[in-house]
């Protein structure tokens, strides 16, 4: 029987930070993967999908000076997109895993199963070890009506040959705005369903109404307060049924969500709490079972599912199973971007939770649209939400074209409590996104 000292179960963004640097703190590490080497991110998730925002970033700078000594865009060639996705895609894989070797940590592929409190069987081999660490992530959750069988997902639309000239995506959260956005500028017919009126829920209100707005404008159809109960395969595609409501596409994404990967791990067999939203952990992210760490998007906890986030509660796992660290885990301002057109992105404490508590809290809206940064880029609409207590910057939110590059500013003068005084002896590249802050606060 083979014993480590951990082994951490899953590669993707929090297991890999978590084998690395316990590697890098003299244990012997097993890293164990079922599928992907390296996880979601980056074979069926943000990776990907960002190397498609660069061909939606691109359709829309250009169509924004269309007029203005360009011609605008009407779409994008789709395959050649694609194949540029798939130069970092399927490499990245193998070249993960050879990493990982090379840095000492055995690669281990198979499915793990806990046997009992300490150890697992991967591949017919029974595995022993001091701790283990839990990271395999989540997977998109499929609609539970008639038809299901013929909805897509986002692994799907990742990695697409050709483009549906017509497509719906059912729900309400990132993952359709961001997948719309990009069919929208490749020249699909979209319409996102969603079974409310109140999409992207955890971000500003205000600015999501706005977010919809510029992309109707950019031809995205909306059908909110429809709840689909069926969907039928037709001639052309596919026939979307619900009360009042009917419609007709080439392909159908279902983005309602995400589920855990929990079911195959045997954790009643080592005694491992866990609920319908992940594996439950304390405040140390150490499961029932003493010996047994989670971290990331498998874990039942009310912080974002984030890429970030994962790597940095895997660090700190690490850190715990070291001996390096008792403390509980504390996180910094948590940053979440919806990568749609225009971008609508937050960071610390939220707009929601400031209206809320209006004696502890000040909100100061900005139309920024009129600035230079965003002028030059002829945007056509930019808004900045700015979450103050007292004089200190707590939270901010922002919906442009910049955004994604704003709110990690923000976050960081929210993090390190950098002001008005502070970024007036700083002399930034001018005229940049860094150069507008000090006039934010």
């Amino acid at each position: 029987m083979k014993h480590y000292d951990v082994v951490v179960i899953g590669s993707g963004p929090g297991g890999s930070a978590a084998a690395y640097a316990l590697k890098d703190g003299g244990k012997s590490v097993a890293l164990v993967e079922e599928d992907l080497w390296g996880g979601t991110c980056p074979n069926r998730g943000c990776d990907p999908k960002k190397m498609l925002v660069s061909g939606l970033e691109a359709v829309e700078r250009t169509n924004q000076l269309a007029g203005k000594g360009f011609d605008p865009i009407e779409s994008i060639a789709w395959p050649d997109l694609m194949a540029f996705k798939r130069t970092f895609t399927e490499p990245f894989p193998r070249s993960f895993k050879e990493g990982a070797e090379e840095a000492g940590i055995d690669a281990l592929e198979g499915s793990a199963r806990f046997v009992d409190e300490g150890r697992i069987e991967v591949a017919g081999e029974t595995i022993e070890a001091d701790a283990f660490v839990i990271a395999t992530g989540q997977r998109p959750s499929i609609l539970d009506i008639e038809g299901k069988e013929y909805l897509a997902t986002s692994t799907d639309f990742l990695d697409m040959d050709t483009l549906p000239e017509t497509m719906t995506f059912l729900g309400g959260g990132y993952v359709s705005f961001e997948l719309a956005s990009i069919a929208n500028a490749a020249g699909s017919k979209v319409t996102i369903v969603h079974h409310n009126d109140r999409p992207l829920k955890g971000f500003d209100a205000d600015l999501v109404s706005d977010l919809v707005k510029a992309l109707e404008d950019r031809g995205v159809e909306f059908a909110f307060d429809v709840d689909v109960k069926r969907i039928a395969k037709t001639e052309n595609g596919f026939a979307l049924e619900a009360d009042g409501y009917s419609a007709q596409s080439a392909c159908v994404v279902g983005a309602t969500g995400r589920i855990p990967n929990v079911e195959h791990l045997g954790l009643e067999n080592a005694h491992i709490d866990y609920d319908k939203h992940g594996i439950v952990v304390d405040d140390h992210l150490r499961t029932a079972n003493e010996r047994v760490f989670a971290c990331g998007d498998v874990l039942s906890k009310r912080e974002p599912k984030l890429t970030p986030v994962a790597s940095f509660e895997g660090r700190y796992v690490a850190q715990q199973i070291l001996g390096n660290s008792t403390d509980s885990l504390s996180y910094p301002p948590m940053v979440s971007v919806v990568y749609a057109s225009p971008k609508v992105a937050q960071a610390g404490v939220s707009t929601k939770e400031a209206e809320q508590n209006p004696d502890r809290y000040k909100v100061k809206s900005v139309d920024v649209t009129g600035w230079f940064t965003y002028r030059r880029l002829n945007d056509p609409v930019a808004y900045v939400k700015l979450v103050f207590e007292g004089d200190r910057l707590v939270g901010a939110a922002a919906l442009n074209s910049q955004a994604d590059e704003l709110i990690n500013l923000f976050a960081l003068l929210i993090d390190r409590g950098i002001g008005h005084d502070d970024l007036d002896r700083m002399i930034f590249g001018y005229p940049t996104i860094a150069s507008d802050l000090s006039s934010f606060v």
